[in-house]
């Protein structure tokens, strides 16, 4: 691009870099209150007529609490490091993720966005990694609705090609200087499994599939729905660099902003996702504003997203093209593109 981070970053007012912790404890407050409220009313009311309304709206809740959390582990939350981390530890053990073996992953993500081998987040597949892959492996990772299921299998055992998990301090992923925080948060995971267990014993099973566990798997589909389309699906094939043509930059204007309609308040405007990519230490609250500035420096490398409905379902068609044939990248080549294996692709199979 003929244009520089310092560039973008001139075009972003001042006040947008500025973090407010009070302002962000209000967000987790709302949340809270919400999340709570709505497990109460469900309770009371106890109607299955009502529990799949509860579902939807719980489980798109935990993921609005990911968010914060998530915003915690950047340092955009506050800058207040101890506040981040206990913040953020009550916000993903919560929904059982472990704070720091996630935060460092999801950093490893950001340094590395759009590389080929470095990316940690729905990196693409090299062509000899997908041929290596046996047929359900394969079905499994492109076909709906299991790949929106795959975020707990990602953090016990990564992505195909790489090892370790989020829960192992001595996984590949950590620095030997970051064991203690890996062992912090999976201990807070197993205490929130503990306190599940223990609700579940005194609650009874079925009232606990209902209020937790089947708002838990609709959070999951949120994280991995979101995190998917802010990387693929784009109606141009979007590159994926390695060695030299790869830079930060170049990296973070593959991502992609998403419209999510009435969504985009409830999961704090994480669709506004190329300036968080490239400067994740903007609050959430800001990155709308900080988009519009810095949209005349982008010009033709932001790509605008299209308009969603009050819900965006526009987005589940777009989901399904790209599964259908986004499936491995070349071996070769230091700027490869998306390619498609038809034996794979359902559109070849009903075709046949």
């Amino acid at each position: 691009p003929p244009f520089g981070l310092a560039e973008i970053r001139a075009a972003i007012p001042k006040h947008c870099w500025v973090k407010d912790p009070w302002r962000s404890m209000s967000y987790v407050l709302r949340d809270v209150v919400v999340v709570l409220g709505l497990a109460a009313a469900a309770a009371r009311v106890d109607s299955w007529l009502v529990w799949p309304l509860y579902w939807a709206a719980q489980g798109t809740m935990f993921w609005a609490l990911f968010v914060l959390g998530h915003d915690c582990g950047h340092g955009s939350f506050s800058s207040n490091a101890k506040l981040n981390s206990v913040v953020g530890h009550i916000l993903h053990s919560s929904i059982l993720v472990p704070y720091h073996g996630w935060r460092i992953s999801h950093r490893t993500h950001h340094q590395n966005h759009g590389h080929v081998e470095k990316d940690e987040s729905w990196q693409p597949l090299s062509e000899r990694l997908y041929n290596s892959l046996d047929y359900m492996t394969k079905k499994l990772r492109f076909t709906m609705p299991f790949p929106m299921l795959a975020f707990p299998l990602y953090l016990f055992a990564r992505s195909p090609g790489k090892k370790g998990s989020h829960f192992n301090p001595s996984s590949d992923l950590f620095q030997p200087n970051e064991k203690k925080d890996v062992i912090t948060s999976t201990a807070s995971w197993l205490a929130m499994v503990g306190i599940l267990a223990g609700l579940t014993f005194v609650m009874g099973p079925l009232k606990m599939l209902k209020l937790y566990a089947v708002p838990y798997v609709i959070f999951v589909m949120w994280l991995d729905f979101v995190t998917y389309l802010h990387h693929h699906g784009h109606e141009d094939k979007l590159p994926w660099y390695r060695g030299k043509e790869w830079s930060y930059l170049r990296g973070g204007l593959t991502t992609l902003d998403r419209d999510y309609g009435w969504i985009n308040n409830v999961h704090h405007d994480i669709g506004t996702h190329v300036i968080h990519h490239l400067f994740p230490q903007i609050p959430h609250y800001h990155l709308v504003e900080a988009t519009e500035a810095a949209k005349p420096v982008l010009g033709k490398y932001y790509k605008e997203p299209e308009k969603s409905a009050p819900l965006p379902f526009h987005l589940l068609g777009v989901l399904a093209k790209s599964l259908n044939s986004d499936h491995y990248v070349s071996d070769t080549g230091d700027v490869v593109y998306y390619q498609t294996d038809l034996k794979t692709s359902s559109s070849a199979q009903s075709s046949d």
